[in-house]
């Protein structure tokens, strides 16, 4: 009696071209998808409610980022940031209530991971640099363009500063190596107001020689030759303001 044997023939993988090589083909239900990417969740903190709206309209319109949340002034935007957190703040300079630079201050003391990206538009330099220093990650001129004021964002969110050479130009300009001490920017504020070495000791409860010793020490930090040019430069650069 013949045995009839039945061969078995394992299947052909279905193969793809690839660079001259061929590989098994792989079915696209089962390529691994690369991760989405989160939303930057902002909050946006401006008096002016058409600055606001702005610019939470530009975000909007562009994917990547979430508001979430609007603050019209200092209080608000440290509320809202014990709220929601946020992974980074747009704050004006200049709030009310509560300044930009005091809710800056209150966040990053709670929170000393957030990010700030302040915006402005004619600030004094010593505002932008104390700014800098209560640990604002950037700043955005309020005027620049939604290109930069993306690109800003993410490069804080990313860990970045942002300074625009504008401002940058400004910083260079400021006292940093040798800068005022307490008690001569109360000689500064009182040489402002126009009095002399003589009006200005017994307010500050000093002699004249350590008026004219504080005078001295200013003017040589401030690069300057006189009392006028001193007045000048501390009210150019924010130092000092007219009462």
């Amino acid at each position: 009696m013949s045995v009839s044997t039945q061969t078995t023939i394992p299947p052909v993988p279905v193969l793809v071209p690839h660079s001259g090589d061929f590989f098994p083909f792989v079915a696209p239900a089962t390529l691994a998808q690369p991760p989405e990417t989160p939303a930057i969740r902002l909050l946006i903190a401006a008096d002016q409610p058409l600055v606001r709206k702005g610019l939470s309209a530009l975000f909007a319109e562009r994917s990547g980022f979430t508001i979430v949340a609007e603050a019209g002034d200092g209080a608000q935007a440290i509320a809202l940031y014990q709220r929601h957190r946020p992974d980074l703040v747009l704050m004006a300079l200049r709030l009310p209530r509560v300044s930009g630079l005091c809710a800056l201050g209150v966040i990053r003391a709670s929170y000393p991971a957030a990010r700030v990206l302040l915006f402005t538009d004619r600030d004094s330099t010593e505002d932008i640099y104390k700014g800098l220093k209560a640990g604002a990650m950037g700043y955005l001129l309020q005027d620049a363009s939604a290109s930069v004021l993306f690109a800003a964002v993410e490069s804080v969110h990313a860990g970045c500063k942002v300074i625009p050479p504008e401002i940058g130009a400004q910083l260079a300009q400021r006292v940093t190596a040798a800068e005022m001490s307490e008690r001569e920017q109360e000689v500064l504020g009182e040489m402002v107001q126009g009095k002399s070495n003589k009006e200005i000791a017994p307010v500050l409860a000093i002699s004249e020689a350590t008026v004219k010793f504080h005078i001295s020490s200013i003017l040589r930090k401030l690069e300057v030759e006189d009392r006028t040019q001193a007045v000048i430069a501390a009210l150019r650069r924010g130092l000092v303001t007219l009462s």
